[in-house]
């Protein structure tokens, strides 16, 4: 353990993108947020979106919404919400927003180039919660003010009243939406439906062996601040950070759970994963050395 942080320091400064060896050095190492910031920039489009496979599994260099909503991930770690990117990227939202409300998981313009098969969309895709609600939760938690919102907003409560689905990949964005939603009486009803959702069907896997594309408990509550956190006791989040530093490779970084779209692409995710993994381990206290 005592060896953690070095080796992942080695892993991301052989093999990861410009982007995550800033974010590692502001995280972990005292680096420039302006560094981070710069990098992330080189991501952002002249319509205001992000895209340039800064989500690396579809190569598309316009502008997609789960691109804008890593691009906002990576913003609330650094705590610089308030650059003028984010109301920019609002502006590129409201270009792409459907009559329902919401935005596409992706645009049609992933179809002309690589990409995993996940991002197959049709022509004319319909919004989707994956990842309007997500997008909408973190505007909502910082206090952006956008027309954006006055769609997004009522498209994400009608579609999760309306949503039964199990998949952690349209979960997560609902509970990102509820945990900051402007009706907290009502989000705690629908997240109430969703905790009875998750133990209900056993989408934790809580087998610290189990492998392919699982969804462990970090996976759920990757810091003590989230919501799912509620859904675990103490013992439970014990035995995953275990699993999660044990996972650590023998290069330094942790693996991907699926298949990518190249080599270059796997080494990519993996940079990303690694900081990842670092990033909750910290959060629970864990001491990164």
């Amino acid at each position: 353990m005592l060896a953690m942080l070095s080796k992942a320091h080695d892993f991301i400064l052989k093999n990861a993108r410009l982007l995550d060896r800033q974010l590692f050095a502001w995280l972990f190492e005292g680096g420039s947020r302006d560094a981070v910031l710069r990098a992330l920039l080189a991501y952002q489009n002249p319509d205001g979106g992000f895209g340039n496979a800064l989500e690396p599994d579809k190569r598309d260099p316009g502008s997609q919404p789960v691109d804008v909503e890593v691009a906002f991930h990576i913003l609330e770690k650094l705590d610089a919400f308030d650059h003028p990117c984010v109301l920019q990227a609002c502006d590129f939202l409201a270009g792409i927003t459907t009559p329902e409300g919401g935005v596409p998981f992706a645009l049609p313009t992933v179809m002309d180039y690589p990409r995993a098969p996940w991002w197959n969309v049709p022509p004319e895709p319909p919004a989707s919660l994956n990842p309007t609600a997500s997008l909408a939760g973190m505007l909502l938690a910082h206090r952006i003010q956008h027309p954006w919102l006055e769609r997004a907003v009522p498209y994400c409560w009608q579609a999760i009243a309306e949503n039964e689905s199990t998949e952690y990949h349209d979960l997560m964005p609902m509970i990102a939406f509820l945990q900051h939603a402007p009706d907290p009486r009502r989000a705690a009803g629908e997240l109430e439906r969703i905790r009875r959702r998750i133990e209900v069907n056993q989408l934790v896997s809580l087998d610290p062996t189990a492998s392919g594309y699982v969804h462990p408990p970090l996976d759920w509550a990757p810091t003590p601040r989230h919501w799912t956190r509620g859904l675990f006791n103490d013992a439970i989040i014990q035995t995953d950070l275990q699993r999660l530093l044990a996972q650590q490779q023998e290069d330094g970084g942790w693996s991907i759970s699926w298949q990518p779209v190249s080599t270059a692409v796997e080494l990519e995710w993996r940079g990303f994963r690694t900081i990842e993994a670092l990033y909750t381990l910290k959060a629970y206290g864990v001491e990164i050395r």
